[in-house]
């Protein structure tokens, strides 16, 4: 990252507190001025990002800010209750204070964890999210939602936490690896179909244009994702009925993240669940098979896959029953009556989601 940067938008969240989703490339610049009037700054990151850490160490260093960098795990290994009680216990060592800021700069588990130690730390302080990720930077890092993996699934224990900034600097995309820029697609997609049908036509208008990390299309793409995440947010931020739409396809692709004990990317999930809520919407008499043809479709497009294994119905049904808009035993799917038209899907037959995932793990749909 270099220090001159340029700002492409800032995007509105309105929450427990205003912020912005600053969107840009090369916007280093703009953290000391975010930091105010904190006196430390608790910077988390995986050990990937060491060198941008350390660059955005003596930016903060230099601007007077003392600054305490605490090394993570790599992914989802990082969002556990012992490495939180490592975090608790670097704070309390440095005598961090309700006016001193947390940082969480790397991907969507760092994004989460650094939120839930920013929550849980004297019952709250600042957290300014830095996604270097594409998925972080349209999902994880907006919005608030904090958490921590449990053995019996992914992001059980958090709570609500609003950053007081999220920094979307689109040169981290250059760094990505082409799986993961891929996997991040999965996310934007999803708002496509439950808010913005333009960024479907993006995508299939020039699919590879659309994975250039330094590229306009991709810029505007970010851009609109955040925007879909940033209103819906905005309406309801503690999930209570408008922002379960953005679980579009989780509930199935926690499961499979569990089952494949996250050796599988979260976009690569999301992108499975999206095809199963797509063809258990048709199957339920919502959608039309053309619009569950899309589905595979686009994601097919950006190399996301859209099939999963077949055998494994009872352990992804026994994970989905865990999920957070589960009601007692009664499952609960986030799906579409139309395109950009979300709606919840409660109780559906046992014998339709069986067939349901029949069709996606043989890849066939049904049309």
């Amino acid at each position: 990252m270099t220090t001159g940067g340029q700002v492409h938008a800032r995007v509105p969240v309105r929450a427990e507190h205003d912020y912005d989703v600053v969107i840009g490339t090369d916007l280093l610049a703009e953290l000391p001025a975010l930091v105010a009037d904190a006196t430390r700054v608790f910077l988390m990151h995986p050990p990937s990002l060491a060198e941008s850490a350390m660059q955005v160490a003596t930016r903060l260093t230099d601007a007077g800010y003392q600054v305490l960098a605490e090394e993570l795990p790599d992914g989802e290994q990082a969002k556990t209750a012992q490495t939180a009680a490592r975090c608790w216990a670097a704070l309390g060592q440095a005598a961090f204070t309700r006016t001193d800021v947390v940082i969480g700069l790397g991907g969507g588990a760092t994004t989460d964890l650094a939120g839930f130690v920013a929550a849980t730390w004297l019952r709250g302080v600042r957290v300014i999210q830095v996604p270097t990720t594409l998925l972080a930077m349209v999902d994880a890092a907006v919005g608030g939602k904090t958490g921590i993996n449990t053995g019996e699934g992914k992001n059980l224990v958090g709570s609500f936490h609003s950053p007081t900034a999220v920094v979307c600097d689109l040169a981290w995309l250059r760094t990505l690896g082409d799986a993961d820029l891929r996997a991040g697609m999965a996310e934007v997609i999803k708002c496509g179909f439950i808010a913005d049908p333009r960024i479907l036509e993006l995508v299939e208008a020039d699919a590879l244009a659309a994975l250039v990390p330094d590229g306009p299309v991709l810029a505007e793409l970010v851009e609109r994702a955040v925007r879909v995440k940033a209103e819906v947010v905005s309406a309801d931020l503690k999930e209570s009925s408008l922002r379960e739409v953005l679980n579009y396809g989780h509930t199935f692709a926690h499961a499979v993240e569990l089952n494949e004990e996250f050796r599988w990317r979260h976009g690569e999930a999301v992108s499975v669940g999206m095809v199963f809520v797509a063809e258990l919407a048709h199957r339920a008499g919502l959608i039309d098979a053309a619009l569950t043809r899309r589905h595979r479709d686009v994601l097919s497009m950006v190399g996301l896959p859209t099939t999963y294994r077949p055998g494994a119905w009872e352990a992804l049904r026994t994970a989905m029953g865990r999920d957070k808009k589960t009601r007692g035993a009664t499952l609960r799917f986030v799906v579409l009556e139309g395109l950009a038209r979300p709606t919840r899907l409660t109780g559906p037959d046992p014998a339709l989601l069986e067939a349901t995932y029949t069709a996606i793990s043989e890849g066939s749909g049904d049309d």
